[in-house]
């Protein structure tokens, strides 16, 4: 049975979208194999959740970024490489965001601990991509989705690397 970390940290990612593609960070190493992740990260204590999102955006990303519209929010109960296993719950919360129109896609002065760049890719190579937390995946392309779409998506479970 893995334990479960006893704090809770909220997390702010950016759905950044241009023409049809996505701007995601490809990342490598750490046991685990190549993964794709959105620009984001863990709010600081007494940080607004978009102000935590442009800090980490400038770190992984090298711009800021225009904070839209909060789309999603999820449970999610990372997978930490500790020993023994314990995972720590996280509550995810899915901005849509822009970059400046000229932005190319770079590295940030701090980016994450595996990251090795920042890439755009075709938004309908998401669903087939390794993204992490891979539950995005499925609520990605449903940014298009009728107003209807569901914005608390439920709870997801890291799954231990094979």
């Amino acid at each position: 049975m893995v334990e479960l970390a006893p704090d809770i940290r909220n997390a702010a990612r950016a759905l950044i979208i241009r023409q049809d593609k996505i701007l995601l960070l490809r990342k490598e190493g750490g046991g685990r194999p190549e993964r794709f992740a959105l620009p984001g990260g863990a709010q600081d204590p007494g940080e607004p959740l978009q102000e935590a999102l442009n800090r980490e955006c400038m770190e992984e990303i090298g711009t800021p970024v225009e904070v839209g519209d909060l789309i999603h929010v999820a449970d999610f109960f990372k997978l930490r490489d500790t020993e023994p296993p314990t995972r720590r719950h996280v509550v995810e919360f899915l901005f849509l965001c822009s970059v400046p129109e000229d932005y190319s896609p770079r590295n940030g002065h701090h980016p994450d601990r595996h990251q090795v760049e920042v890439i755009w890719t075709d938004l309908d190579q998401v669903p087939q991509m390794p993204l992490f937390p891979q539950f995005l995946s499925t609520c990605i392309p449903q940014r298009q989705d009728p107003p209807g779409r569901p914005f608390y998506l439920g709870t997801f479970h890291d799954q231990a690397a094979p």
